[in-house]
């Protein structure tokens, strides 16, 4: 059976996708909690104020996200919110109405049973509107993770380049100490060295770009 009342992961240990997922869950937690505290459980009643609470201090760790965003996609998350077709009203609807069916069964009002059926009502709404947020706040860190993995990709080009160049100075010290003879010895055992690093780092260069390519199939 499943322990309606335990308490949910606090919000500052989710990523901004996992938060904004997890208002889905928390949503349909506090109008089941509600319903059961309804029939006259003290402790589901405390159970329903933290997980609603939860979900308050959820919805507002989204929006302070979105507002350190860059412009652009801050934008984004503000239209899916406040846009025409945006999902705000919707949650705040929500909100209201489990504050006041929480208020009205916790008083023992004679209005609850009317304020319980219409937080029930916006079971649908609220999962539709939670589901479109969740997928804004996914495109946005999918976009991001490409910015990365691009930025990544440059990173380790240049890399290559900048050792392919060393691989052939390397190389020359190399031809111009065996000409030397006994006078470059030390010279020779610096070209070997450099050789040495220059074969790391293109080692190193080339497990990157394969971990870069993995991480862009598994996205």
């Amino acid at each position: 059976m499943v322990n309606t009342a335990s308490a949910p992961t606090p919000a500052t240990k989710l990523s901004v996708v996992n938060l904004a997922a997890r208002q889905r869950m928390l949503s349909q937690r506090t109008i089941l909690q509600t319903l059961l505290a309804a029939e006259g459980s003290p402790p589901m009643l405390t159970a329903a104020r933290q997980t609603f609470q939860l979900f308050c201090d959820s919805h507002d760790e989204l929006m302070r996200t979105a507002r350190q965003m860059e412009p652009a996609l801050a934008q984004r998350i503000t239209q899916t919110y406040r846009g025409a077709q945006g999902v705000g009203p919707v949650i705040d609807s929500f909100m209201q109405r489990a504050r006041h069916a929480l208020d009205a069964v916790e008083r023992g009002s004679p209005l609850r049973e009317r304020a319980i059926a219409d937080l029930v009502a916006t079971t649908d709404d609220v999962l539709v509107a939670l589901n479109t947020a969740t997928s804004a706040f996914d495109q946005i860190a999918r976009h991001k993770e490409e910015q990365i993995m691009n930025e990544l990709t440059h990173i380790v080009t240049d890399i290559q380049s900048v050792a392919r160049e060393a691989k052939v100075v390397s190389f020359n010290a190399q031809v111009i100490a065996a000409r030397a003879g006994d006078q470059a010895r030390g010279f020779a055992v610096v070209a070997n060295v450099l050789s040495g690093i220059t074969t790391e780092i293109d080692r190193q260069s080339k497990r990157a770009m394969e971990l870069t390519r993995k991480s862009r199939l598994a996205a």
